[in-house]
């Protein structure tokens, strides 16, 4: 992997794995959506439902990078996502590091006895949106 001077993730010659381009494709589709309904405030898209989207929309984004490279994270949860982008490309999301890690804290669904869920305001989602279109800047070359 190799950092690019336009700013964007350039690709090593590792064996990608298939599919990636769907994982893209869909990352797209879901940051479609959060960003038409959050402009649009039609009020079925809660602030919780958003944040779902938009991070669907991340993980399909870091999951098609990942894919791309050959490469794998341990879990889907945002610290895990970030964990295998910071291992597989170092320094690359160094920018979007923070709020991606403030994002996993919106929802703890992994352990069912500690299972929790703390919707984040309508006034996060606007950081959520940029730090999603970030990504896919990034990701995509």
């Amino acid at each position: 992997m190799t950092l690019s001077n336009t700013g964007k993730i350039g690709f090593t010659s590792e064996q990608s794995i298939d599919g990636w381009e769907d994982y893209l494709k869909d990352g797209e589709g879901f940051l479609r959506t959060a960003v038409g309904a959050h402009e649009k405030q039609k009020k079925v898209f809660t602030s919780e439902i958003l944040y779902n989207i938009i991070a669907m929309a991340i993980e399909k984004f870091v999951m098609a990078a990942l894919m791309r490279h050959g490469a794998l994270p341990y879990n889907h949860t945002m610290r895990d996502l970030v964990e295998a982008m910071d291992r597989t490309f170092p320094s690359a999301i160094d920018e979007l590091r923070e709020g991606l890690l403030k994002m996993d804290g919106y929802q703890e669904i992994c352990d069912l006895d500690g299972f929790r869920i703390s919707p984040p305001g309508m006034d996060k989602i606007p950081g959520m949106l940029n730090i999603a279109q970030k990504l896919q800047s990034l990701v995509t070359t």
